[in-house]
């Protein structure tokens, strides 16, 4: 926000209180009112405005308490978000990034994984980061894609600690993540489960298995070349 002043945040509880899991904390005694936006309960308006928003010029980021709700602005993504940018002839572009915590957790009922729910929809990327090393470089490069984004945040992530770089660096919107090179196995996975893979992948290793670990972090486009790379030098072998 301090790079590009047309980048701004909306949604419910982003402002004063810092949001739903404090990801926002700060933002608005920095940035006032006017670019962080506390919105009303109503995800259908907020998605809409943001997108409009981003018909303008601006550079939204919409922040939502629940992948489940998102399920109420879906015609403002689909019809919208996706297509704009081809129903116009192209005379718009959409940069606008819509963030949510999903995934399942104890004692939660909005616990959604919708990512196949926006899988076909023109356009529109989807991410999902697993680190807050990824997660800062997803965002960043969301943030000045000329394309709508949706990244997704698994709950049980915001908890994670992990020292990042005070330098500048961005993480790919459109490829996969090497998180362990190996010679004997291919083993994919995306967001939280990639911490469990890694558990996983110790007893492997001890059992004499050279595991790669791929991270799905890029959803759509879905990085088949990194995948496919990975499984031909198996069956080379």
């Amino acid at each position: 926000m301090d790079r590009d002043h047309h980048v701004c945040v909306m949604g419910e509880d982003v402002g004063h209180h810092g949001g739903q899991f404090k990801v926002t904390k700060g933002l608005a005694e920095k940035y006032r009112d006017l670019r962080v936006l506390d919105t009303h309960i109503a995800e259908k308006s907020f998605t809409g405005m943001g997108i409009g928003a981003a018909m303008t010029g601006l550079r939204p980021i919409i922040e939502g308490m629940s992948m489940g709700f998102l399920l109420l602005a879906f015609n403002q993504i689909s019809n919208n978000c996706g297509m704009l940018h081809y129903t116009s002839g192209v005379q718009f572009k959409i940069p606008v990034v819509i963030c949510r915590p999903s995934g399942s957790v104890g004692r939660v009922a909005h616990s959604h994984r919708l990512e196949s729910y926006f899988q076909p929809i023109p356009r529109i990327q989807m991410v999902a980061c697993s680190t807050p090393y990824n997660a800062k470089g997803l965002m960043k490069v969301a943030i000045r894609s000329d394309n709508p984004v949706i990244l997704f945040k698994h709950v049980l992530l915001y908890d994670l600690k992990e020292r990042i770089p005070d330098e500048e660096y961005i993480c790919s919107l459109e490829e996969g993540e090497i998180v362990r090179p190996g010679e004997h196995v291919t083993i994919l996975t995306y967001s939280w489960k990639r911490h469990h893979v890694m558990q996983a992948a110790k007893t492997l290793v001890n059992k004499g298995y050279d595991l790669e670990v791929i991270h799905i972090r890029s959803l759509k486009p879905f990085d088949l070349y990194t995948i496919g790379n990975s499984v031909k030098r198996r069956i080379e072998c």
